[in-house]
């Protein structure tokens, strides 16, 4: 009730004189939300002819709300979470089809690697995660990669590593230069986040394709001395770390594609806040239909 308050906007404060006129008088109620009587009735009226109307505001306001990216199943769980409403999906998506509205479709793009060719010198470990891309508690599954995005002639990197269970960015670092220490610099992080007084995370599993910073003797005297084991991709193959690939479509899909971003530094401000949105909010929903 209380949220209806405070999004819902004149049409949120109707909702509640609704839910509460079996208990109190209509004029009251109007008088203490600031609203006329006669809008509310007008409000009732067109509900009347309308039953899904209510829900279909609110489905309008949680799509502009997450800038056109949600589709019927995560506006469906924005329903419950915001709005206390259980809405069937498939009635969720009816009414959608109904109003004209979609989710932003993601653009399938070929896939580059986003790395160099490991050296001949690289050391190159076993693909132990071997596409198990769930975990039973954290800290034992990580998977990680780089991505960049290009704004004018300048390009922007990012390294992130994602926890398997939760699917929590663990840590991530942004750059103008893809080398060593963007992907250092980032364990650094997520190590002096989670490692224990011991200075170890036992049974780490960190899974990462074979580009160059993760053949080197850096990277590869890096992670032992936490406890952690070193998994990789075979050669050039992105379904062996397809979850970190899907986190990264999701981001530039979300975060970057939609907007004219003219400098680097917007663009880092939106990369930092998907993060923190899809860390602490996003309702992810596990099935191969991103609707």
């Amino acid at each position: 009730m209380l949220r209806n308050l405070e999004t819902g906007g004149v049409k949120g404060k109707y909702a509640i004189i609704e839910e509460l006129s079996d208990f109190y008088p209509v004029t009251l109620l109007c008088e203490l939300l600031d609203v006329w009587r006669s809008a509310y009735y007008r409000y009732l009226k067109r509900k009347q002819a309308d039953p899904d109307g209510v829900i279909k505001q609110r489905i309008k306001a949680i799509y502009l709300q997450r800038e056109r990216t949600y589709g019927y199943r995560r506006i469906q769980g924005e329903l419950e979470r915001q709005y206390n409403e259980k809405v069937n999906h498939k009635k969720v998506l009816r009414l959608m089809q109904e109003m004209g509205i979609r989710s932003i479709i993601r653009v399938k793009r070929p896939y580059f690697n986003n790395y160099q060719t490991a050296q001949s010198d690289g050391r190159v470990s076993p693909n132990l995660l071997d596409r198990e891309f769930t975990a039973t508690k954290p800290n034992l599954k990580w998977v990680t990669d780089i991505t960049q995005y290009r704004v004018g002639e300048q390009r922007l990197y990012l390294s992130a590593i994602k926890d398997l269970c939760g699917n929590d960015i663990v840590a991530f670092h942004i750059s103008t230069r893809n080398d060593n220490e963007l992907v250092l610099n980032t364990f650094a992080k997520a190590f002096k986040q989670h490692k224990d007084a011991s200075g170890k995370i036992a049974d780490l599993i960190v899974h990462s394709d074979q580009g160059s910073q993760y053949t080197s003797h850096e990277y590869h005297d890096l992670l032992p001395k936490v406890g952690a084991q070193i998994s990789m991709s075979r050669r050039g193959n992105c379904i062996d770390n397809a979850a970190m690939e899907s986190f990264f479509s999701h981001l530039k899909t979300e975060a970057l594609y939609p907007y004219d971003i003219s400098s680097i530094s917007e663009a880092q401000q939106r990369i930092e806040e998907l993060i923190r949105f899809y860390n602490n909010e996003r309702i992810q929903i596990k099935t191969t239909d991103a609707n």
